[in-house]
């Protein structure tokens, strides 16, 4: 289908989506957050999509956050069924059961720092900033902000970034658990589309495990986390996945012992 406000590229078993509204620095006003909706279903439902690349248009911006022209006179009623739309995308994106790369070029900031945080992976340009600025306009977080910066960075930073509104560092954000890797300008495209392609190449359904597995599993006690991840362990003995991943491996390690 045409959307308005995204663009969708493939490239193999990768998917790119694309927010396209440079204009407005690809704010999140709702056609894009249901938009992105749409896409991100299309995506998982698409047994050909192995792995996600999210991207944001043109050099200056990821997303620079929700579109504040829009939110601007909304009724507390109105501005919580806004909250529960961004959230709601932004779930559906961590539980996907496909790994989401966010690459970042720009900004990244409020709504689009919330966007990046619930995505998988995050690579970012040594030239991209992170912020939650809400408390600047009177407000919070309202997209998952202060939950995920917290379970990412922890309390202290957590509290930081959203009571003081202030930017960071693609470094700082890295060295707070923020960003998974930060690269130079020109390498960011490489860097992204080498992991986007490593992880459509990996087993389906022990990725899916994998996300399951640490995401649900981590918001559990220990015990109950281990005891989630032996469940998920034996499932993968009834796949294909494995049975092929385990020959695959053997025939790699004999042919490289015969070698030596």
């Amino acid at each position: 289908m045409a959307y308005r406000n995204l663009e969708i590229g493939n490239r193999g078993a990768v998917r790119t989506i694309t927010v396209n509204r440079p204009d407005k620095l690809n704010a999140l006003n709702r056609d894009t957050l249901n938009e992105l909706t749409l896409a991100f279903n299309q995506a998982a439902q698409d047994d050909a999509v192995r792995s996600i690349v999210l991207a944001g248009a043109g050099d200056k911006a990821f997303v620079a956050g929700a579109d504040i022209s829009e939110m601007n006179g909304y009724t507390p009623m109105q501005a919580q069924s806004f909250s529960r739309t961004g959230q709601r995308l932004m779930s559906g994106i961590e539980r996907l059961g496909k790994p989401v790369i966010a690459r970042i070029q720009g900004f990244a900031l409020g709504g689009g720092m919330e966007l990046a945080m619930c995505c998988h992976l995050r690579i970012a340009s040594e030239k991209a900033k992170f912020g939650q600025p809400e408390i600047n306009l009177g407000l919070i977080p309202g997209f998952g902000g202060t939950q995920r910066l917290l379970r990412l960075a922890g309390r202290g930073a957590a509290l930081e970034l959203c009571l003081t509104g202030s930017n960071i560092t693609a470094q700082r954000a890295y060295e707070l658990g923020v960003v998974n890797r930060v690269v130079a300008p020109e390498a960011l495209d490489e860097t992204v589309n080498a992991l986007a392609d490593q992880l459509a190449a990996a087993a389906p359904l022990a990725a899916a495990s994998i996300l399951d597995t640490v995401l649900q599993g981590g918001e559990t006690s220990l015990d109950q986390g281990l005891e989630f991840e032996t469940q998920a362990f034996a499932l993968m003995f009834a796949t294909e996945d494995m049975k092929e991943g385990t020959s695959a491996f053997l025939g790699k390690r004999k042919a490289t012992f015969n070698g030596r």
